[in-house]
């Protein structure tokens, strides 16, 4: 479509964007306008939002409604600044697990869980907000599909919304958004792809070495530069040239010197893990580089000691003189609020370096002029392994800020274990295809029972986009079967006029002459056996005359040849050697083994006495001579000599019944049959093909049916816990359906044991920490030890974990059952109201992670009061314990 405003009714383009739109924002908006969904694909950066917000635009001017959806609490704290600041205070809300602000706005912003909870009715928290009057739910960041955790969440959201709302899936670049859009049409309604790959401001790939910094690409930004080859043959090893010494990485202040230089700051400086990013402020601290102007340093110290006048105790002397430089760190062991003010300030251009995890990547608003990506591989709970496209691109676009920079740089950095190579291959590769990681829950089970019947539920189940997925890659392995299918019935139809009873009884006729053949052979070789172990003892007693027919080494004749025996001479061995005249007039000489029978019964021929050897042969097994008219008439009269195999009785019985099974399968009206062999070929690779079918059906049934066996074991597991009554929700299935977390049945068990019901406040936050935090790291450790009254609560829940545990291996459940000692006495002493300097001193956590352990367990007290059927005294609690956790600075500042 060209680059023309589509007439939207009593909405001015040209006045609510005053710029030139991009194609793809115009195709978005046109598609809206016709009525349809829409997933948008296009780079970070590029100006995805601005569909999203020409859906709210729409919806204010007809008086609707639009929900905004976001994976990340803090990506949605941001939307709710941006939009009170692009709409007005008063008409915009926010949603997340533990804050309700103007939830019946018309512009309502959320984190996508709570929109999957609306759309099951679950009353979380103050959720009670209906769909009514819902135009459009803008679904951004929609690439966190593919995340472990939550990729479910959107699924779900998107199967369950109701088809007359449109959907707006924002989504960084994938390989598979054609399928990502065919799915959404066929479980929501018309959908269509509007694909992008026109990024605003281009990115330049670099290359820093201990030599400099160069361009990583070519011209034609597809291949490598061919000046990054290495020198002296066939180029780096992934993981270095092996053959070669290692390659050295440049080192910190050189890579920033080359980037100030050249006016690439500010940049965003990724190091995989929150050690080095604290080790690389402090390294750049002592350099003496001035990275900031006299003007950015007023501003930034100004700022920075505004800030630590409101929060004296978030203020950490490492931290905040790099800050007063415009150096900075960025990780998950950071203070949140601490976080938020290097955001802003980031954001603001003043500090010119952060060194950032690559969490920082995943959708905060944090543009740079460069990024540097400091490694290409990262460890992870599988071992250490290369990047893959998409974590590259994610950090990669994170450069160039749109109407400030003409282009965004990318830097990497070469290390011992990777080279230009691999950062090519990252460079141009392209995006990773959306994956599935849809996985039914105790909650999904539960909330889908509560108003749905058994078969409405599998409906759902297998319209996920797992199950789209699996049913493209199994459609190969569904082609196979009904070809295989087909060829099986062309077989059968050619097979249809077969005699089977006449075909089976030849058959087993042939099966007989096999069975008499080689009962045949057995006898012979046992008759050959006996004489070969008998001939020398006969061979020592016979005198020349006697007949004897010869065949074997020396004598290599095609039938036993008859001859006789003319004289004996001595040889090396134990046995003489035997001279002999054929019945062929030839003269042989011949070992023992050479002699196949000896006819002593037949009268000897006596005028071989007469005879006398050529004298020209030499005495020698093998050596061989005619002879003359005189043996002439002797060899005419050695007689004929059976094969004494064939005189061995019972050899000559089994031959007798070989000719009788011969002659039957001769005269069977089947012998007749000119097609018999194809026949037979045909039978075979018919038995063959329904073997195949049968074990590439069981195959394709149990990975179609995944998700649904699945299902099925979490109804057994709940079954058996008593949380479903045959299909219906129990009492304590109805509050364990009303909770969220990683393992709701476990939960929803806990809250209703009445272990937790007598704790004091404090008591119970330690107590709810510890069914939500993820086991700690061996090495992890607090001062704190929990109090006696936790510990008994905790010890009343073991039998139910314990039968958790095993009802789960049983059904190959894999779902976490939290309990944790070591780390919630942290908890407990937060709420009795300590000091946070003090807290953190007494542990060995980073700041980040006491916030994060302390803000999940605020999560889950957070829902206690809006669950069904747990005891009133327990919901005060609960309350009561949410105001002792929730201060600075663990509290959520949402202004």
């Amino acid at each position: 479509m060209g680059a023309t405003s589509p007439p939207i009714a009593g909405l001015d383009l040209k006045t609510l964007f005053p710029f030139e739109l991009d194609d793809f924002q115009l195709q978005a908006i046109a598609a809206l306008e016709a009525g349809r969904s829409v997933v948008v694909c296009a780079p970070t950066g590029s100006g995805k939002t601005l569909i999203g917000e020409y859906a709210i635009h729409r919806a204010l001017a007809q008086g609707r409604r639009v929900f905004y959806t976001t994976p990340l609490k803090a990506l949605s704290n941001q939307k709710l600044r941006d939009f009170r600041d692009q709409f007005g205070a008063e008409i915009v809300g926010l949603l997340t697990g533990d804050v309700s602000i103007n939830r019946d706005a018309p512009i309502l912003v959320m984190t996508t869980e709570i929109f999957r909870n609306m759309l099951y009715g679950t009353p979380i928290g103050e959720v009670g907000t209906s769909l009514i009057g819902v135009e459009t739910v803008v679904l951004d960041e929609c690439h966190y599909m593919n995340d472990r955790q939550r990729g479910t969440v959107w699924e779900e959201s998107i199967i369950y919304c109701p088809p007359e709302i449109q959907l707006v899936a924002l989504s960084a670049t994938v390989a598979n958004s054609d399928q990502l859009t065919d799915w959404i049409q066929q479980v929501h309604g018309p959908t269509e792809l509007i694909y992008s790959d026109f990024r605003p401001v281009p990115l330049r790939f670099y290359f820093c070495n201990p030599k400099g910094l160069f361009p990583l690409l070519d011209d034609s930004q597809q291949r490598m530069n061919p000046r990054l080859k290495p020198k002296g043959g066939k180029g780096s090893v992934r993981g270095g040239n092996r053959r070669g010494p290692r390659q050295e990485s440049p080192n910190l202040a050189y890579v920033l010197s080359q980037l100030q230089q050249r006016d690439m700051l500010p940049a965003i400086y990724f190091i995989f893990s929150r050690k080095g990013c604290d080790q690389a402020v402090a390294e750049v601290s002592k350099l003496p580089l001035s990275l900031v102007s006299e003007d950015e340093a007023a501003r930034l110290r100004t700022q920075v000691n505004e800030f630590l006048a409101r929060n004296p105790e978030a203020g950490r002397a490492d931290q905040i003189e790099p800050l007063y430089r415009g150096i900075a760190a960025h990780h998950a062991g950071i203070l949140p609020a601490w976080k938020a003010l290097i955001e802003e300030l980031f954001q603001q251009g003043l500090i010119k370096v952060v060194f950032a995890t690559e969490t920082l990547a995943a959708g905060i608003n944090m543009p740079a002029r460069t990024t540097v990506i400091s490694s290409l591989s990262k460890r992870t709970d599988l071992g250490h392994r290369l990047l893959n496209a998409s974590e590259f691109l994610q950090m990669a676009g994170r450069a160039g800020r749109r109407g400030m920079d003409s282009l965004g740089h990318v830097v990497t950095v070469q290390t011992p274990f990777e080279g230009a190579r691999e950062a090519a291959y990252l460079a141009t590769v392209g995006a990773d295809p959306l994956v599935s990681q849809f996985t039914p829950s105790y909650g999904m089970v539960l909330n889908l029972l509560q108003t749905h019947t058994l078969e409405e539920a599998r409906e759902l189940i297998e319209r996920s986009f797992g199950q789209y997925l699996s049913t493209l890659y199994l459609r190969p392995q569904q082609e196979t079967i009904a070809n295989l299918k087909a060829e099986l019935a062309q077989i059968e139809s050619q097979l249809e006029a077969v005699d089977w009873d006449l075909l089976n009884q030849y058959e087993k006729l042939q099966e007989r002459l096999k069975e008499e053949k080689r009962l045949l052979k057995y006898l012979q070789d046992q008759a050959e056996e006996v004489r070969t172990s008998d001939m020398p003892i006969a061979l020592s007693f016979a005198v020349a005359g006697t007949a004897l027919s010869l065949k074997g080494k020396h004598i290599p004749v095609a039938h036993p040849l008859p001859a006789v025996l003319v004289a004996k001479v001595p040889s090396s061995g134990q046995f003489p050697y035997l001279i002999c005249l054929g019945q062929d007039n030839r003269w042989y000489v011949a070992s023992v083994s050479d002699v196949v029978s000896l006819r002593g019964e037949i009268p000897r021929l006596a005028e071989v006495d007469h005879l006398t050897p050529p004298a020209e042969m030499p005495h020698k097994p093998g050596q061989s001579r005619s002879g003359d008219e005189e043996t002439r008439a002797i060899a005419r009269r050695i007689p004929a000599i059976p094969s004494p195999l064939e005189e061995a009785s019972e050899v000559v019985d089994q031959l007798q019944r070989l000719s009788v099974v011969q002659a039957q399968i001769e005269m069977h009206p089947v012998h007749q049959w000119g097609n018999r062999t194809t026949i037979l070929k045909r039978q075979k690779r018919a038995a063959a093909i329904r073997e195949e079918i049968r074990d590439r059906e069981e195959k394709l049934g149990r990975q179609s049916q995944r998700h649904w066996e699945e299902f099925l074991s979490l109804i057994d597991i709940l079954q058996s816990f008593g949380c479903l009554d045959g299909l219906i929700p129990t009492i304590t299935g109805q509050a364990t359906a009303a909770i969220r977390g990683d393992n709701e049945l476990w939960l929803g068990l806990s809250l209703m044991s009445g272990e937790l019901d007598d704790l004091e406040p404090h008591h119970l936050a330690a107590a709810c920490a510890a069914l939500v935090t993820e086991v700690s790291r061996p090495d992890s450790w607090t001062r704190y030890d929990l109090s006696a009254e936790v510990e008994e609560a905790l010890a009343g829940l073991r039998g139910i974990r314990r039968r958790l545990f095993q009802l789960q291996r049983k059904h190959q459940v894999v779902l976490p059952v939290w309990l944790e000692y070591e780390l919630v006495g942290l908890v407990e002493q937060w709420a009795m109201g300590i000091d946070w300097l003090e807290l953190c001193a007494n542990t060995s956590l980073d700041e980040g992670d006491v916030v994060r352990i302390l803000r999940r367990t605020l999560d889950f007290l957070s829902q206690i009061p809006h669950v069904p059927h747990v005891s009133s005294q327990l919901k005060i609690q609960a309350r009561e314990a949410i105001a002792l956790l929730d201060r600075f600075p663990v509290n959520e500042s949402v202004e």
